[in-house]
């Protein structure tokens, strides 16, 4: 279960990081929904960026 809740966290960042470079939203959105992202799926720790 725990590997489902990883894979599917780190799509959704992917698909963010997408929106971010595509310009369809701006750092500060970026950065909200991340850590929403990050609540929501209990990580505590950022080491990709």
């Amino acid at each position: 279960m725990e590997k489902k809740k990883l894979l599917r966290y780190s799509m959704q960042l992917s698909m963010l990081r997408q929106l971010l470079s595509m310009k369809l939203i701006n750092d500060f959105e970026y950065e909200k929904i991340k850590k929403r992202l990050m609540r929501d799926y209990g990580v505590v720790s950022n080491i990709t960026t």
